[in-house]
C-alpha cells in the first residue's frame, strides 16, 4: 500500500512502491537551538523516536543547514540510513551515504524514479542568506506521482515544476510562513500562497507540512485549513494528525 505518515514539522514517512522514505527527519523534543546570537525554538515534543521509523531505503533531505529540517535526532537517523538524497552542498558536508542531486537530476531506486526539483528558501535574492534547498518528485508505473516541495517560498518555482510534471497526484507542501530577522519576507509559503500553489499544480491531494511546532512559523495548520477552505480547496487536504498514516 502507498501511504504517507506525517510526523512533526516537515517530517513525513513515505511508503511507496515497496520502498520507505523519510523526508527531512526531525526527532528532538522541544528545546532551544542557538544560531549565532539568535536561537530557533522547537515548541512541541517529537511524536516518534528515531527507533520507531524502522528500516529505510532513503532519506529525502531538502537541506541540512537549518535545524528545523534536520535536528540532532535526524542526524542520528542519517547515520543509519543506506542513502540520503539532498543538495550537492549538503552532501559535501554530510558525507557518508549522502548523495547530492542537481535540480532536475533523477535517480532510480527499485521501481521508483526520484527527481530533484528546485526550491527557493525565501524571497528572490536571498539564497546567499538561506542556502540551497531541493524538493523531490517520486514517480513509478501505476502509482501516484508525489511532489515534495521542501522549504520553498516561490510560486514561480511551483509553476516551473508543474510545467515539467503536469500530472502530480499528491503534493507534500511545506508552508508555515517561516520568518527570520535576516530576511524581509517569508522563508516558506504562506497559507494563501500554499492554496495558490495547489491550484497551479492542478489541484492534487495535499499533505500540508511545516506549519506547526516551531516558534518561527508565523502561520499554523489552522491558518492553512482556513485558506484552503476560502479557496474552495478544503476537500483536497489529507489528514495531518501526527503519527497517523493516510493511504494515497
Amino acid at each position: 500500500m502507498n501511504e504517507l505518515t506525517p510526523l512533526d514539522g516537515p517530517t513525513v514517512l513515505i511508503d511507496f512502491c515497496d520502498l520507505r522514505f523519510v523526508v527531512d527527519p526531525t526527532f528532538d523534543n522541544a528545546q532551544e537551538y542557538p544560531v549565532g546570537a539568535r536561537s530557533l525554538r522547537k515548541t512541541t515534543d517529537s511524536t516518534w523516536r528515531v527507533d520507531q521509523v524502522g528500516p529505510l531505503d532513503a532519506v529525502l533531505l531538502s537541506h541540512d543547514q537549518h535545524v528545523d529540517n534536520l535536528d540532532h535526532g535526524g542526524r542520528e537517523l542519517l547515520a543509519q540510513a543506506p542513502l540520503t538524497l539532498t543538495t550537492p552542498l549538503a552532501a559535501s558536508r554530510l558525507a557518508g551515504t549522502a548523495r547530492g542531486l542537481d535540480p532536475w537530476e533523477a535517480l532510480t531506486l527499485g521501481a521508483v524514479t526520484v527527481t530533484a526539483v528546485p526550491a527557493q528558501h525565501g524571497p528572490d535574492g536571498t539564497e546567499h542568506l538561506t542556502g540551497p534547498v531541493t524538493g523531490f518528485v517520486l514517480q513509478a508505473r501505476q502509482a501516484p506521482t508525489i511532489y515534495i516541495s521542501g522549504d520553498n517560498a516561490s510560486l514561480a518555482v511551483v509553476e516551473e515544476i508543474g510545467a515539467r510534471f503536469p500530472s502530480i497526484d499528491v503534493a507534500v507542501l511545506f508552508a508555515g510562513a517561516a520568518h527570520t530577522p535576516l530576511v524581509d519576507g517569508s522563508l516558506t509559503l504562506t497559507s494563501t500562497q500554499a492554496a495558490q500553489a495547489i491550484i497551479r499544480l492542478g489541484r492534487p491531494r495535499t499533505l500540508a507540512m511545516h506549519t506547526d511546532g516551531w516558534a518561527h512559523f508565523t502561520e499554523n495548520g489552522a491558518t492553512l485549513r482556513a485558506a484552503f477552505a476560502t479557496a474552495g480547496l478544503g476537500d483536497l487536504l489529507l489528514p495531518t494528525q501526527p503519527g497517523d498514516s493516510v493511504a494515497i
